[in-house]
C-alpha cells in the first residue's frame, strides 16, 4: 500500500525523475519523466541513462559525484540536448543518494524554458518600467519648445520664397515627427489602472485581422489555427487589439510588401502549469490562455534576441523601436508573459495571458 501511495505521489510530480542503479541503469521513472524523453518506463529500465544523454554529459558525473559523497548534488544550465532529445535542452539537474542502503541515485530534471521565459518577462518589464520616466520628461521637456519652433517655422513661411519654403516646410514636417514619437514615449507614462474584464480573444484576432487585411496586409495569407472552446481572457480589449496589431504589424513588415507567399498564422490554445505573480499584488495567477503570432519572414537576427523588447531595438531603416517595448509593457500590466520563438523562416511571438472568472451570479459572456 505505501509503495502504490509513494508511486502516486511521484507520478503526481510535475517535473521528470530518475532512480538511477548501478552501471548507470535506470531502475524507476515518473510519468513525467516518460513524457520528457518520450519512452516508457518499461521501455526506460531497459537502458542506461548515458543511451539517452549526449557523450560526456556533467550528469553521468553528476551520479557519481552523489554516490561518492553520499550527498545531495546540483547543476544549473546542463544542455543535454541529443539527436533523441532534440538540441538545445537547457536543464537545471538536482541529484540525491535514495536513502535505502543502495547505491541508487534519484535525479530530478527542470528544464530552463519556463524559468528563462520568466525572468526574461521581469526584464522586459523593467525595460519598460525605466523609460516611463523618460517618456513624462520628454511629453513635458519637449513638446512645448516644438510647439513653438513650428509655429515660428509658420510665420516665416508666409515672408519666404519659393527655396526658403521648402526648408520652412522641413522644419515643420520633422518637428512632426518628433512630436509624433515624444507622443508614443508618453504611453509609458501611463500609470493609471486600466480597467479590464471578460475579452473574447477571437473577436480581438478577427478584428485585427480585417484591419490587416484591408490596408497594410492585404497581400498576405492569414492561417487560423483557434481553440474554439477558449474562455474569456481577463484583459482590456482596445489594449489587446494594439497589442495584437503591432505583432502584426510587425510581421507583414517582415515579409515585405514584395513577398508572393507571404503568410501569418494566428494560433490559440489552452495551456496549464504557468503561474505568474500580478503586478501591484502578492496574489499569483494561472496564465492559461495563450495566443501566437507567426511569419514567414526572413527571421529576427540572433544577436537582437536577447535585447528584442527594449526600447530602440529595431531592425527596421525607419522604426523608433517602441512597439515591442510598449507591447511587453501592456502583456505585463495584464499580468502575462510574452516570449519570441525565432527559427528559420518561422518567427513567432507568444502571449500567455490570465482568463477571466466570473463572479457568482456575474454574466461572463461576451
Amino acid at each position: 500500500m505505501t509503495v502504490a501511495i509513494n508511486d502516486l505521489i511521484v507520478n503526481a510530480l510535475p517535473l521528470p525523475v530518475l532512480t538511477i542503479g548501478e552501471e548507470q541503469r535506470i531502475v524507476h521513472a515518473n510519468a513525467a519523466a516518460e513524457a520528457f524523453f518520450e519512452m516508457s518506463l518499461r521501455m526506460m529500465q531497459r537502458q542506461k541513462l548515458s543511451d539517452f544523454l549526449p557523450f560526456g554529459s556533467p550528469v553521468m558525473a553528476l551520479v557519481e559525484d552523489v554516490r561518492q559523497r553520499g550527498a545531495s548534488v546540483s547543476e544549473h544550465r546542463i544542455d543535454i540536448g541529443s539527436p533523441r532529445l532534440g538540441p538545445e535542452r537547457i536543464v537545471d539537474v538536482f541529484a540525491t543518494p535514495l536513502g535505502d542502503d543502495s547505491d541508487n541515485v534519484v535525479v530530478m530534471l527542470q528544464e530552463r524554458t519556463i524559468a528563462d521565459k520568466m525572468n526574461r518577462q521581469l526584464t522586459h518589464r523593467g525595460a519598460a518600467r525605466s523609460i516611463t520616466a523618460l517618456g513624462a520628461l520628454l511629453a513635458h521637456e519637449i513638446k512645448n519648445p516644438l510647439s513653438g519652433i513650428r509655429g515660428a517655422a509658420q510665420l516665416l513661411e508666409q515672408s519666404a520664397d519659393e527655396d526658403d519654403r521648402l526648408l520652412t516646410r522641413l522644419i515643420c514636417d520633422e518637428t512632426d515627427r518628433i512630436v509624433k514619437l515624444v507622443e508614443r514615449m508618453e504611453l509609458f507614462g501611463e500609470e493609471r489602472p486600466v480597467e479590464r474584464g471578460p475579452v473574447n480573444i477571437h473577436g480581438v484576432l478577427d478584428h485585427v485581422k480585417r484591419l490587416a487585411q484591408s490596408g497594410f496586409a492585404r497581400h498576405i495569407r492569414f492561417v487560423e489555427n483557434y481553440d474554439p472552446s477558449l474562455p474569456p481572457v481577463l484583459g482590456n480589449r482596445d489594449q489587446l487589439v494594439q497589442v495584437i496589431l503591432n505583432l502584426v504589424k510587425n510581421a507583414a513588415e517582415a515579409i515585405g510588401i514584395d513577398a508572393t507567399d507571404g503568410e501569418i498564422t494566428l494560433s490559440t490554445a489552452f495551456r496549464t502549469g504557468v503561474r505568474l505573480q500580478v503586478p501591484g499584488s502578492q496574489e499569483r495567477v494561472s496564465l492559461p490562455i495563450e495566443l501566437s503570432v507567426s511569419d514567414n519572414g526572413p527571421g529576427i537576427p540572433p544577436e537582437l534576441m536577447s535585447d528584442l523588447f527594449d526600447p530602440f531595438v529595431t531592425t527596421k531603416v525607419q522604426g523608433s523601436g517602441l512597439g515591442l517595448a510598449l507591447v511587453a509593457k501592456i502583456v505585463g500590466d495584464h499580468g502575462g508573459i510574452i516570449e519570441c520563438e525565432p527559427a528559420p523562416r518561422r518567427t513567432t511571438f507568444r502571449i500567455l495571458l490570465p482568463m477571466h472568472r466570473a463572479s457568482p451570479g456575474a454574466d461572463a459572456d461576451m
